[in-house]
């Protein structure tokens, strides 16, 4: 999901340089909504990965 974050960023880079302002408005929107989804799912995974853990017992 990061991957295509910086996908549509770059796009919208290269759209905004060659004036196509619409265009990079769109792809800058979707960039930003992907890359804090992959945000909160990474948390998620992060917060549940560390209390999902157990101390041996002895």
């Amino acid at each position: 999901m990061l991957y295509w974050a910086a996908v549509f960023f770059v796009i919208a880079i290269i759209a905004g340089f060659f004036g196509f302002g619409g265009i990079a408005a769109a792809a800058g929107g979707i960039a930003q909504i992907l890359f804090f989804i992959f945000l909160v799912l990474f948390a998620f995974a992060l917060v549940f990965g560390l209390l999902g853990r157990r101390k041996p017992r002895i």
